[in-house]
């Protein structure tokens, strides 16, 4: 299929008939325009990462910034929301595939963030078609219908849709402009936003946005440049995009009223997530030989530096005028177990009432049979008020409470065996397209595999990775156990009766990731470019 493409403007991967609307010469202007524009500021924000991890692994630690003191000493507020983003009480996520979509808009939620990133295998028909799968949604146009003949459809009343596009450090290799690679996050925005943006304006609900894996306010800053210039180019009012900040890298912690501050004219907040916050610890202050985190499965939001987190959070939001929402609960209902299953509905329950009288104003959920139960303890706490922006959270925060990183107990074999299986489990199933997998009753995403590796990396690098019974977490012990644990996998796969073909790489890529001398940034980085 041939496009009419902007000048200097490649797209070196297939195009079918169906997607030629949403690949439209006047969409990809606008992705053209914003990469001329802004590629070398980003460019050179990832340059400032890989500096600032250097200082870093040399022993600086972080701290609040002196030069934006005048920021969070001022007296400023966001912009006011639209009324459409008053009520956040429980956001359900999941990938841009139709089946979820319409689940997901008609789950009961208040909002429902879908995902070009973390949930999503960004495989080019994933990311292609699920433009055309928001484009007919917004419209109420989109249905699907299941191997049973079953269809899915919208309902009358839907959530409050937010998107998220991909983060900073990734790029869309399909699409060149200049001979560069596009922004990945920029390619998923422009296209998104060209298409859908006066149309949710005039249904009253958009175009409303989630920002991932920032690490500073400069790179809320470089959103916010895109913001505007894109809100120009199709003659819309500045301010009219909201975007929810996500802070799950803990060097943003720091700034999270910088953050605010730059976004101010288009702010929606900011929203505690926790497993890529938990990986982002791991991976900043991985050299440093007094830092160990004990297994995933010990590492709770109660545990102090996370406490300190969440509740920071809620106060630098509510401060400035501006909602916080809390993260997300991996946990799922569990068919054909009804222990197993009260227990997680328990969990759950436990997780938002702990969000709710912390002072959030909503929280997450990865399944539509989790709202209700969310919505509960949210409604308890909050009685007939769409949020607790009035409330204050008192104390002063700081690195001392936030870099306080305990427990590095207990780390069992069995967490081991774990962090490799689920890492194997998942990286298997994005190579195959799904990046939204069920795996041992939790619903795991990206961040998932890179705590997973993550953590391996760090046992068998810290002196303080041992198991405990004493054993030091070695590559020699690690080694055997992948090749253990993917047998596992496979049998565990092909009993569901999932073709098991990318699982053999994923232990290839598992192995390489977590015991190589040089940690690798980010999982997804070297799997994209393993993508076709």
């Amino acid at each position: 299929m041939s496009l009419n493409l902007p000048a200097g403007m490649q797209i070196t991967a297939p195009i079918k008939p169906e997607w030629e609307f949403i690949l439209s010469r006047e969409a990809l202007e606008l992705v053209a325009k914003l990469h001329r524009a802004f590629e070398a500021r980003r460019q050179e924000l990832l340059k400032k990462r890989i500096e600032r991890q250097a200082r870093i692994d040399a022993g600086e630690m972080p701290d609040f910034l002196p030069e934006t003191k005048h920021v969070r000493d001022g007296d400023w507020k966001v912009n006011p929301l639209p009324q459409a983003l008053h009520c956040r009480r429980v956001e359900i996520t999941g990938p841009v595939e139709a089946k979820m979509v319409i689940n997901a808009y008609n789950s009961g939620a208040d909002s429902y963030m879908t995902d070009f990133e973390d949930s999503n295998s960004p495989k080019w028909e994933n990311q292609v078609q699920g433009q055309v799968n928001l484009y007919k949604a917004i419209r109420r146009e989109l249905t699907y219908t299941n191997e049973a003949g079953k269809v899915y459809k919208l309902n009358d009343k839907i959530a409050t849709l937010q998107i998220r596009p991909r983060g900073w450090h990734l790029d869309e290799k399909h699409v060149l402009v200049d001979g560069q690679r596009v922004s990945g996050g920029i390619f998923d925005f422009a296209l998104v936003f060209f298409h859908n943006a006066k149309e949710q304006v005039a249904r009253g609900a958009g175009p409303f946005y989630y920002l991932p894996k920032m690490e500073s306010h400069l790179e809320a800053r470089l959103w916010n440049d895109i913001f505007c210039m894109a809100q120009d180019h199709i003659g819309m009012a500045r301010g009219t995009i909201k975007a929810t900040v996500l802070i799950e890298v803990i060097l943003a912690t720091f700034e999270m009223e910088e953050i605010l501050y730059e976004l101010r004219e288009h702010s929606a907040g900011l929203n505690a997530g926790r497993w890529d916050y938990i990986f982002s610890c791991i991976k900043k202050f991985k050299k440093n030989s007094n830092f160990c985190l004990a297994q995933r499965s010990a590492i709770s939001m109660e545990v102090p530096f996370m406490r300190a987190y969440a509740l920071a959070l809620v106060q630098a939001c509510h401060k400035r005028g501006a909602p916080a929402m809390g993260g997300m609960s991996a946990l799922i209902p569990i068919k054909n177990d009804p222990a197993a299953n009260d227990k997680a509905l328990a969990g759950i329950r436990h997780d938002k009432t702990r969000d709710a009288n912390d002072g959030f104003d909503g929280g997450w959920v990865a399944h539509p049979g989790l709202v209700s139960i969310a919505m509960e303890e949210f409604v308890k706490v909050l009685g007939d008020k769409p949020n607790q922006f009035g409330k204050q959270v008192a104390g002063n925060f700081s690195g001392k409470d936030w870099l306080n990183f305990v427990p590095e107990q207990p780390i069992t074999e069995t967490g081991l065996r774990n962090n490799i299986n689920v890492g194997i489990h998942y990286l298997g199933s994005w190579l195959a397209g799904n990046g939204c997998v069920p795996i041992h009753n939790l619903m795991e995403d990206a961040a998932t595999a890179e705590i997973s590796r993550s953590q391996v990396w760090q046992w068998v690098v810290s002196p303080k990775g041992k198991l405990d019974d004493g054993r030091k977490v070695t590559a020699d012990m690690v080694r055997p156990m992948i090749a253990e644990e993917l047998v596992k996998v496979k049998v565990f796969v092909a009993t569901a009766g999932e073709d098991t073909a990318t699982y053999d790489q994923a232990a290839v890529i598992f192995d390489k990731m977590s015991l190589s001398a040089e940690y690798p940034e980010f999982l997804t980085l070297p799997l994209y470019e393993a993508m076709e």
